[in-house]
């Protein structure tokens, strides 16, 4: 296939995890596929590149998380190896610059307070509370050091900016994705392990894999849905199909014109859903030198709140991983590279030592200023809205079918969630196959 073709059998639009795989699964069963991709390089939330110093590390998703078998089995399949990430049982929580005691009064009512949370992703929230925001919500708890610890936990772990999502959906969104303890965890959690290659490898080689048939560059403008087909319109051109998959985050979907219009149900997720606010760095070391201090993963509080991971892969280079998300993460709208860096590696060099104040590479992303992802880890509802929780639309209209981890109904929000998405929308289609 040479450029964009005429006609397909199906489009696939959006060449991140999910799309991939259903474009992958769609070729396996026998079916031309073309996948679409705005963006000039494929993955999606999932991104790869390799460090001055060989290693490979995640600008994107990357960790596998507990009870994640289809990301397991697709590591496995594409020559990827997967290890236990270093990590404490608990993390060192640090507010500027001194350490806080697991059993100080700020930290068990945290602790109170993320188990109340729990309790609410799995029954109700009360209604006085469901439509109050999270800066609201928080700002009523005792002790400022116990909201900042808040505060950088759901940033973290959610990417949430906190006046733009209630209680309510926060709380649901926190029970389909496992609730608080998989949210949270490293051992037996979201953060279980990682990939020595990384997760971009996964989705380097399987557009590798698909060659021509992933055209880069190339963004879908409108569909046009029909009872024999569809009609893809994109800024390279028209495609017609038998159906089409679009696989991006539905606040990225809705700038896709339709004809006719789609279901209510799938219009408000796209309208009624916003992508959490992170940037992620990852400073590169010739070896992980302050294990011998102990483990590195921590919280830190100040001006910034911080997430702090080693993601150092056994016998390489030494990586620490930064996450800084929901409103703290638009400290760095407005900052140039350069900035970003000093900022970080100044809480670093805080952390561990004047070692770290220099490392032998680095590597950032701001996530929420991709015109093309807007942002990570998942889309969430905003306030005054209704019918846009997680997983969100997914029924197929007509030969529109959907995916992205946002669809899916087992582990959305992680990679686990593109894979079983991709796979649910490919399925839908050759189920229709004589």
């Amino acid at each position: 296939m040479s450029g964009l073709p005429d006609r397909v059998d199906v489009v696939v639009v959006g060449a991140g995890m999910s799309g991939l795989v259903a474009a992958r699964d769609l070729t396996r069963a026998g079916l031309d596929v073309c996948v679409v991709e705005a963006a000039d390089r494929p993955g999606g939330r999932a991104y790869g590149v390799t460090s001055s110093l060989g290693s490979r590390l995640d600008l994107g998703g990357q960790w596998v998380g507990a009870g994640h078998e289809r990301l397991l089995a697709l590591t496995d399949e594409l020559g990827g190896t997967v290890y236990p990430m270093e990590t404490p049982r608990v993390p060192r929580i640090v507010d500027c610059g001194r350490r806080v005691r697991p059993y100080s009064p700020a930290v068990l009512t945290g602790v109170a307070s993320i188990a109340a949370l729990e309790l609410m992703s799995r029954t109700r929230v009360p209604h006085k509370w469901s439509g109050l925001t999270l800066d609201r919500l928080i700002s009523r708890v005792p002790g400022a050091r116990t909201r900042r610890l808040l505060s950088l936990v759901a940033g973290v772990s959610s990417t949430a900016e906190l006046d733009k999502v209630t209680l309510g959906a926060f709380a649901t969104t926190v029970g389909v994705m496992g609730g608080t303890v998989g949210m949270l965890s490293s051992r037996g959690g979201a953060q279980e392990s990682l990939i020595v290659e990384g997760a971009g490898h996964l989705v380097d080689r399987m557009a590798d894999d698909l060659g021509a048939r992933v055209v880069l560059g190339v963004r879908a403008t409108a569909v046009r849905r029909g009872d024999e087909g569809v009609d893809v319109s994109t800024s390279a051109g028209r495609i017609a199909a038998d159906h089409v998959v679009i696989a991006v985050p539905p606040p990225v979907a809705k700038r896709i014109a339709h004809h006719p219009r789609l279901p209510d149900g799938r219009t408000n997720a796209e309208r009624s859903m916003r992508m959490g606010s992170v940037y992620k760095a990852v400073a590169v070391y010739p070896t992980p030198f302050w294990r011998k201090d102990g483990p590195a993963e921590t919280l830190a509080m100040g001006d910034i709140g911080i997430g702090v991971f080693d993601s150092s892969a056994p016998g390489g280079a030494g990586h620490l991983t930064v996450l800084v998300g929901g409103s703290d993460a638009r400290t760095f709208d407005d900052l140039g590279p350069q900035e970003r860096r000093a900022r970080i590696l100044d809480v670093l060099g805080d952390l561990f030592g004047d070692d770290a104040r220099t490392p032998a590479d680095w590597h950032d992303k701001v996530w929420h200023l991709d015109a093309f992802v807007e942002g990570g880890y998942v889309a969430m509802p905003l306030p005054g809205t209704v019918g846009a929780d997680l997983p969100a639309y997914s029924t197929a209209s007509g030969r529109v079918h959907w995916a992205g981890t946002e669809t899916s109904d087992d582990h959305p929000g992680y990679l686990e969630g593109a894979i079983c998405a991709g796979r649910r929308a490919a399925a839908e289609i050759t189920d229709l196959r004589p």
